[in-house]
């Protein structure tokens, strides 16, 4: 049975604790865990970088924990810790906010900061009662259930084959985490997964004795994999069901759309939820710029970001390719949506996007795509 901390990271509740140096932030995380989970000293700026804990915490459930650097840091060191720590605030499902004593001008603003955003929040003075404030964050806290991947497109006794791709940029001995998720939520919903890569997709479908439900494969094998499975048989990718899951599958589409009007010279921000070691067969630096540079004729620049990295200014950017964002929450990932809609930057998601650069146009409605050259 699956531990309480094998919840991914991207579905746990993030609960984030802001406030001055020496405000007690790391004091409330232990006194809510009932563990020294942060670090607690007189001296001011003790935590100097965003640190994360998961955590299992009733009656929420899973949750992820963010102790965060003073926001009155001072000195150009300090400037930067400030602005990670509010850097968090996108991703944040219940911002805390501690306040030693009275609220300033820097709660203050985190507090209007946050109702921009339309993320909860709570005040928290030191010596406030800790079983009343517990209730308080239940009583905030999100509690829709993470938006299904698969599981609504499947009846008990489906089989769908799921292709993964194994190459060098692939980690070594496991699946990666959106092709487990997907995995194990057809398991739950009474299907068979079949797993194979694309070199032996071919023969994995001659031996079913009736077509799959569906084929879903990563978004770099779509022109391979297109080629092979029948058009009859619906196709998608782990990219794009996690992009319906957690974004916003028409805007993404629209995004793709964006592709044939870019220029010369214009830029194009790819942005990943995650951070791991750069491949010389990185899809997000590597195989996506050369693929959208081919399919547009167009002589681009690129840029990057990573991790809960995601730029306030839009501006120079003519084009956000996001990736399938499992790290990340819904809340977190329609936050970076909206944002680019408010900057008129159109956004699409990696799935979309090499789909479209290889011919492919994915149906927005049913979460597939269309195999004929667009």
């Amino acid at each position: 049975m699956a531990g309480l901390n094998d919840t991914p990271s991207g579905d746990r509740i993030r609960l984030a604790f802001f406030g001055k140096r020496n405000a007690g932030k790391s004091s409330l995380i232990n006194a809510i865990t009932g563990q020294e989970v942060a670090i607690v000293s007189d001296i001011p700026g003790t935590t100097t970088d965003p640190v994360s804990k998961a955590m299992e915490i009733l009656p929420l459930g899973p949750c992820l924990l963010t102790d965060t650097a003073g926001l009155d840091d001072e000195g150009a060191l300090g400037a930067e810790r400030v602005r990670r720590a509010r850097e968090v605030l996108s991703s944040t499902d219940v911002a805390i906010i501690v306040t030693a004593d009275e609220i300033g001008s820097l709660e203050s603003e985190l507090i209007a900061d946050c109702a921009r955003r339309g993320i909860p929040h709570l005040v928290y003075r030191r010596g406030d009662d800790l079983d009343a404030f517990r209730r308080k964050l239940a009583s905030i806290a999100p509690a829709d259930q993470p938006h299904p991947l698969v599981s609504d497109l499947l009846s008990r006794g489906d089989c769908i084959v799921c292709v993964c791709p194994i190459d060098s940029a692939a980690p070594k001995g496991r699946l990666i985490l959106p092709q487990q998720q997907v995995i194990r939520e057809a398991l739950d919903s009474g299907a068979t997964a079949l797993v194979c890569r694309e070199t032996e997709l071919s023969d994995t479908l001659s031996k079913l004795a009736e077509p799959p439900r569906f084929v879903i494969t990563d978004s770099q094998a779509f022109d391979v994999v297109g080629k092979v499975v029948p058009a009859s048989v619906p196709l998608t990718s782990f990219s794009i069901v996690f992009a319906r899951a957690k974004g916003d599958l028409a805007a993404y589409c629209a995004g793709a759309d964006a592709l044939t009007r870019l220029k010369d010279g214009d830029t194009v921000l790819v942005s990943e939820g995650c951070t791991h070691h750069r491949q010389c067969t990185d899809i997000g630096t590597v195989k996506l710029p050369k693929w959208i540079q081919e399919h547009t004729g167009r002589k681009l620049n690129f840029a990057w970001t990573s991790g809960n990295a995601f730029p306030e200014d839009l501006s120079p950017y003519a084009l956000v390719v996001h990736c399938g964002a499992c790290m990340l929450t819904r809340r977190a990932v329609q936050n970076r949506i909206a944002r680019c809609r408010a900057a008129g930057v159109p956004v699409t998601n990696y799935g979309i996007c090499i789909a479209a650069c290889h011919g492919i146009r994915v149906t927005a409605e049913k979460c597939m795509v269309e195999r004929q050259r667009v």
